[in-house]
């Protein structure tokens, strides 16, 4: 019979075995604001350190329920009418926040040379589905039209996010299909995004034992509390035929792999230009391991290298 254990790269390995000897509780199982306060302290020992920006800028915009907060990072003091990338942070809806993802913003607004915002979102289970939705929505249809306070002159948007942040770079370009923004989105990014309410595949292959687990994502959804078939809780209900140009992401060794699978088949099959990047070996999170392990460093540069082939054809 074939083997089928899944491979797990070295510096992986390294990793999840050193998780085990630690050992604890998982977030579902302790107070939410020591869940939050342990994320925060997990990317400060395991991602990658800040790099250093020309500006970096915290400010916020109004939105459906008060004033949401935002981080400008860029390269450059000054530039050009162009393209602003809006980030927004993954963590189940539930834990995440700017601080969280601060480093992987600097990384990149350096590699891509353009502008991030990144947003703050509405964190459940004090504000459930669908404030995160919202939130993202109204920061994004703020940055598209070029408000003083940003200081750009934005000509287009890119959404781009990792796990619940991958879902939310999804439903904002479908909500800005439906009803445009002052400019229109040229591309959208979800890194290992949640799409779908499924609970088979590798949703049970990967359930423990890979930093995330079917457990905590349970959890999440609990909190979040989406509804199902509803295209802003699971975008795989969308209308694909009006998705932007898309790069996609997932783990290998992610419950959500197949739900990324499933959604980018979705826009091939609605003719979307789709440049899908499954990533081998290596578990859910990555994009913010790159200090714990190497390899996911050069994962993430991957995802950039595919986003500025998608901008090359885009503006060809």
């Amino acid at each position: 019979m074939p083997d089928t254990t899944p491979y797990v790269r070295p510096d992986v390995k390294a990793v999840l075995d050193a998780l085990v000897a630690i050992g604890g509780p998982e977030m579902s199982d302790i107070p939410l604001a020591d869940a939050r306060a342990a994320y925060l302290a997990m990317g400060a020992m395991l991602e990658a350190d800040a790099l250093p920006l020309a500006v970096i800028k915290d400010l916020a915009c109004p939105g459906p329920d008060g004033d949401i907060p935002l981080r400008l990072y860029d390269a450059r003091e000054t530039r050009a009418a162009g393209p602003v990338i809006m980030f927004y942070h993954g963590g189940g809806f539930v834990i995440g926040d700017l601080d969280t993802h601060h480093a992987l913003c600097t990384e990149i607004a350096t590699a891509m040379d353009l502008p991030v915002v990144a947003v703050h979102y509405r964190l459940a289970p004090e504000a459930p589905y669908p404030a995160a939705a919202d939130d993202c929505e109204a920061a994004t249809r703020w940055v598209a039209e070029s408000p003083a306070d940003l200081g750009l002159t934005v000509t287009g948007l890119i959404t781009i996010g990792d796990s619940a942040g991958g879902h939310l770079a999804i439903v904002v370009p479908q909500a800005l299909a439906t009803k445009a923004a002052a400019v229109p989105v040229i591309m959208q990014v979800p890194i290992y995004p949640a799409t779908d309410e499924s609970s088979d595949g590798s949703m049970q292959e990967f359930a423990e034992g890979f930093v995330l687990t079917k457990k905590t994502m349970d959890w999440f959804m609990d909190c979040y509390a989406p509804v199902a078939g509803e295209a802003r809780a699971y975008p795989i209900h969308g209308d694909h035929t009006a998705a932007p140009p898309t790069v996609l992401a997932t783990a290998g060794l992610d419950p959500l792999r197949d739900q990324g699978r499933r959604y980018a088949a979705a826009l091939i099959q609605a003719g979307v230009e789709c440049h899908y990047m499954e990533m081998k070996g290596i578990v859910h999170g990555f994009v913010n391991l790159r200090k714990a392990v190497p390899s996911a460093q050069a994962d993430t540069h991957t995802i950039f290298k595919a986003m500025k082939l998608m901008l090359e054809r885009i503006s060809a």
